[in-house]
């Protein structure tokens, strides 16, 4: 599973879609072995999310065993459901909207990153969930793609009948005169 972008048939100029990890440019046609990967991407990240929950288990039994009371416990569950769900709600607007959608406290990336790595298990169980529903930011890079070939399409039509071009009708040859 390449994530080289798949040979195109389109002119020159035309605009190229971006990839999406783990998908290349599968995703516009959706051909060859979208499908397949549209079922191991969501097998993958639910796989790695039990990894993390086995470790973060490991991580906050080892605190547990040194026995420093019950709310210490507490806090440090709450701790790590909390920085699951802040990250998975990241995760989600970044998957939907775009980095650029991204404020506040969502879009720090070197001050909260701690965070982001505690909660990478709410990370991936959005990722999965995002991928049971399409490649993960497949909307988007749809919706940027399509707005290029659209744009792309009227600069192609809007030269068709200008003068000076060879296919309008105007007096070919004449300038602007001077005063």
């Amino acid at each position: 599973m390449t994530q080289e972008p798949t040979p195109t048939t389109q002119p020159a100029g035309t605009p190229e879609p971006e990839p999406i990890r783990w998908f290349g440019t599968s995703w516009v046609d959706r051909g060859g072995d979208y499908r397949l990967r549209r079922v191991l991407v969501p097998l993958g990240a639910l796989l790695a999310a039990a990894a993390a929950a086995f470790v973060l288990r490991l991580a906050v039994d080892g605190i547990r065993v040194a026995d420093n009371g019950g709310f210490l416990n507490g806090l440090l569950i709450a701790a790590v459901a909390i920085c699951s769900l802040l990250a998975a709600l990241r995760t989600w607007k970044l998957l939907t909207e775009g980095r650029d959608a991204l404020t506040g406290w969502m879009a720090e990336d070197r001050s909260l990153g701690v965070v982001w790595v505690i909660g990478g298990v709410g990370s991936l169980l959005a990722y999965f969930l995002r991928a049971l529903r399409e490649a993960p930011g497949e909307a988007l890079h749809r919706a940027r793609y399509e707005k290029a070939l659209a744009r792309h399409a009227r600069r192609q039509a809007g030269r068709g009948g200008r003068p000076g071009t060879g296919t309008g009708t105007g007096a070919q040859g004449r300038g602007r005169r001077r005063r």
